[in-house]
């Protein structure tokens, strides 16, 4: 027996509504834990660096209750037991209706699910970020961080100028690979409740039934966010890669 697709229950009508409004809501959040994730990393970064050994053993502490805990279990956490220790009065005005907190494309994003969500999301990326960048920095040849102290530079003048470019460039495939996992693992935020795009998907099968091409259109609709999330994040090396370039042939 062949299978019957039919595209138009789910490019049409309420479905593509649906599927729009998850695929941007997926958006916004991933930008939203991106910012986080990034915060986060730089604070964890320099409390590893700069704490001595007090410092790097919350880090470490930090590092291994978020990288060996699912994250489903970290969403429903801050979801059901977390915010319900948060003020009443905060909570209320988080439910209460808002003029901004209405993102381009009609995305509520002052709402416990997005708040939660981006909030897991940041906090355990950060976790694999702050691991990936600390490789880069080991990474760095010893004989240039000798050489930056024979000519004077202080410690934050060592990091900043030689330590943290060349870091960044070492780890820089790993962090768009983390933050991409960011992008993709928001589909678990489902489980709280939040439209995101797995959740549209999911209610447009309970809807008329056209899984197949519901989840046809959510992976596409996820492989091109990735394709140019990677060719975004990227975009800066290219740059770099053409301007050594051009250096080197006017020499």
């Amino acid at each position: 027996m062949g299978i019957h697709l039919d595209w138009a229950g789910v490019l049409t009508g309420q479905p593509a509504q649906w599927l729009m409004s998850g695929f941007l809501t997926t958006i916004w959040v991933t930008v939203t834990g991106v910012i986080l994730a990034t915060a986060m990393t730089v604070f964890l970064l320099a409390l590893r660096l700069a704490g001595g050994r007090v410092g790097r053993a919350v880090v470490a502490g930090w590092v291994s209750l978020f990288r060996n805990t699912p994250l489903l279990v970290q969403l429903l956490f801050w979801y059901f037991a977390a915010w319900n220790v948060l003020p009443l009065a905060f909570r209320q005005y988080v439910n209460d209706d808002h003029a901004f907190s209405i993102l381009p494309g009609d995305v509520w994003w002052f709402t416990p699910e997005f708040l939660s969500s981006a909030w897991a999301l940041g906090l355990f990326t950060a976790a694999f970020l702050v691991e990936e960048i600390q490789a880069g920095l080991h990474a760095v040849p010893r004989g240039q961080i000798e050489a930056a102290k024979s000519q004077g530079f202080s410690d934050l003048a060592l990091f900043r100028w030689v330590l943290l470019p060349q870091g960044l460039e070492n780890a820089w495939q790993p962090v768009v690979g983390q933050y991409l996992n960011l992008m993709k693992l928001s589909s678990l935020a489902t489980g709280i409740g939040f439209a995101e795009l797995t959740y549209q998907t999911r209610q447009i099968e309970s809807f008329n039934a056209h899984a197949l091409e519901a989840f046809t259109v959510g992976s596409v609709l996820y492989l091109a966010l990735g394709l140019v999330m990677s060719l975004l994040f990227n975009l800066p090396r290219g740059w770099r890669a053409m301007a050594r370039k051009e250096a080197h042939r006017d020499r």
